[in-house]
């Protein structure tokens, strides 16, 4: 009995977004407000670029980073939790996996991160899950609405970006308006963006959603010393590495997407990669997790980019 919803405490969870938006009409305005935004390419200088199933929380005067964001959500949600009084933000990129301790793992970041700082709310922003035809994205809705809906703090929904508010149509077919969502962590303006550099280990960071190496979503940056951390993690090889890579770009969407019809143009070139880099690392405990210690990244204050800080 803890959810917020414009302004009112809701004894129940929404059951799915149309519930939402015909009880709570005023998200269709948030919503609209959002679209309104002109959408930015943002650079690898001053980001922390959360992939799937990751997360991650700063504060406002953390040096190392200027933007925290995500993107390729299609029936995916980019949530955001801030606490308004401090300007702490975390950011997770989920797909239905590990949700509940992923939730519980948001909040006490921003809660840490807030202490001794004025007084303030917990703010709750949705982001993504297009109305996609087999209802993967009101699933991955239903599974973060319950989740915070459980938790003993009062959370306010400000922002619900998911479902119909965020579904155009192109041609007969249903596709995301927004794909991915930056947050300035010094203001905590929140807009549509891009990212082209997506950090440092991608193909790694991809290579163990693509194995199903781990159901967890994994907190990826420790605030208090400024740094990215990957790992570690391990995964079986892969069988037919080769018979996938001979395959075409048509046939890796098909098969290996759950939103073939509205993936990015880059989809199939980074499952290439990551299967190539899976093939190349049958056993990432042995070749990149040397005695099972994370990688990790340090900011290159030079570059403003993160640099691995080698042992």
């Amino acid at each position: 009995m803890v959810l917020v919803l414009n302004g009112v405490l809701q004894d129940d969870c929404p059951l799915d977004t149309s519930t939402l938006f015909l009880q709570h009409p005023v998200y269709r305005d948030y919503a609209q407000q959002l679209h309104s935004i002109q959408a930015k390419s943002i650079g690898p200088v001053g980001l922390l670029y959360v992939g799937q199933r990751e997360l991650a929380a700063a504060a406002p005067h953390d040096k190392n980073i200027n933007i925290i964001g995500a993107d390729d959500a299609t029936t995916c949600i980019i949530v955001v939790v801030r606490h308004s009084g401090s300007g702490a933000v975390a950011l997770a990129h989920f797909d239905g996996s590990g949700v509940d301790e992923a939730v519980c793992t948001m909040v006490s970041r921003v809660q840490e991160l807030a202490l001794g700082y004025p007084e303030g709310r917990i703010e709750l922003q949705l982001i993504g899950g297009y109305r996609d035809s087999q209802g993967y994205g009101e699933d991955v809705f239903y599974s973060i609405m319950q989740s915070f809906h459980k938790h003993h703090l009062e959370i306010d929904l400000t922002q619900a970006c998911v479902g119909e508010l965020n579904t155009m149509l192109r041609g007969e077919i249903n596709c995301p308006i927004i794909y991915g969502v930056g947050v300035n962590i010094k203001t905590g303006e929140i807009f549509p963006a891009t990212f082209p550099d997506r950090g440092p280990d991608q193909q790694l960071r991809n290579a163990r959603i693509f194995m199903g190496a781990q159901t967890q979503v994994l907190d990826v940056y420790d605030s208090a010393n400024g740094m990215l951390r990957i790992g570690p993690f391990n995964y079986d090889p892969l069988r037919g590495a080769d018979l996938w890579l001979s395959q075409t770009d048509e046939f890796l969407l098909q098969h290996l997407s759950s939103s073939p019809d509205v993936e990015p143009p880059h989809f199939a070139p980074q499952t290439r990669a990551t299967i190539r880099f899976i093939q190349e690392n049958q056993f990432p405990a042995v070749t990149v997790f040397r005695d099972n210690r994370p990688r990790y990244y340090r900011r290159d204050d030079a570059t403003g980019c993160w640099g691995l800080i080698l042992e």
